[in-house]
């Protein structure tokens, strides 16, 4: 499948490319990243094909917003919503915050209310450069993030930040309203109460976890609900990095991991590109997000994007028990 080919979202008018750009990156997520490698990385994007771009205050403490702010307006953009910055004095350089090195001078917060969510929002628009911002995505709900402060949060949300955005909706400055989270639970529990159009969700449906065939994809098709599908190597593990899900990968999924690149070695298949396509053969997944913070990365995942993979792979993937049968997953009908 082409980067470049568009899949609509949901019920809405936004179209976004089949492989997404996840700006995180170049928020100097992990380490610092000059201001003109990040511009090379973003015209790599572009100029590839790459039409969707996802970002969030969060990233770099609002540095990622910023610069994307000459991005063109041609580009389908999301940014989040559910903290909040405020300035503090510059930290010394090498100061690393919340993952992110030298970002800029801003502290988050949690606020998902109605006010911290119109916040937020113009917030982005004055770090964005821009009056309307394609989709709104509710950043990081959920008990694994929150604990025990979930239920109030989510309270908050449901009871004033819903309304936000319906409103922002409503007024044109946003075409598509959903979720940006890591598990699962939380969508279920935001779909059974509120109208969204799309869910962005972080390494949860990948080649080594589908857990979202339990019945979430199912309840989002019958809701028109579109998926974007994040973190498609699990925080690099799956494009031979040392980290799944962002900790060390126990013993385990180490093994399954070399399991599964055993069968990709013998179709003459780089595990990374498997991983890369596997999202998007499910129809509910309208675009496949990974993060990238050089123009060669970009090259790559084009590349991977692309490759050829014989329908044979997913079949012996799934003979072996490391893909599940009810998977799509290239020509290989479901069991």
């Amino acid at each position: 499948m082409p980067v470049s080919d568009l899949h609509t979202i949901g019920r809405t008018q936004v179209r976004v490319s089949a492989l997404g750009f996840g700006a995180a990156a170049i928020g100097n997520l992990y380490r610092p990243v000059d201001d003109a490698t990040a511009a090379a990385t973003l015209k790599a994007v572009t100029d590839g094909g790459i039409g969707y771009i996802d970002t969030a205050p969060r990233y770099g403490h609002g540095l990622s917003e910023r610069r994307l702010a000459d991005l063109s307006a041609d580009a389908t953009l999301s940014t989040k919503v559910g903290r909040v910055l405020t300035p503090i004095p510059a930290p010394p350089p090498g100061t690393e915050r919340h993952g992110f090195v030298d970002g800029d001078p801003f502290d988050e917060h949690f606020d998902y209310s109605y006010d911290g969510v119109m916040r937020s929002f113009e917030d982005s628009q004055k770090r964005l450069k821009r009056e309307r911002i394609d989709m709104l995505l509710v950043h990081d709900l959920g008990v694994e993030t929150h604990g025990s402060d979930h239920a109030r949060h989510l309270t908050a949300f449901l009871s004033g930040g819903l309304r936000a955005l319906h409103e922002l909706k409503a007024q044109g400055l946003t075409q598509a309203i959903g979720l940006g989270v890591n598990e699962t639970a939380i969508c279920d529990l935001v779909m059974a109460e509120a109208d969204i159009d799309v869910l962005m969700l972080a390494g949860r449906y990948t080649l080594l976890e589908q857990t979202p065939l339990d019945g979430l994809f199912e309840r989002c098709a019958a809701r028109g609900v579109s998926v974007l599908a994040a973190a498609p190597f699990n925080s690099g593990l799956l494009a031979g990095g040392a980290h799944f899900n962002y900790e060390a990968p126990p013993t385990d999924i180490l093994s399954r991991v070399r399991d599964i690149e055993a069968v990709c070695t013998r179709h003459h298949v780089p595990l990374a590109a498997a991983a890369l396509q596997f999202p998007g053969f499910h129809p509910v997944v309208a675009s496949t997000v990974v993060g990238m913070a050089r123009p060669q990365q970009v090259a790559r995942n084009i590349e991977l994007f692309s490759h050829p993979i014989p329908a044979e792979l997913w079949h012996d993937l799934k003979a072996a028990g490391l893909l599940r049968a009810d998977a799509p997953a290239g020509d290989v009908s479901q069991a």
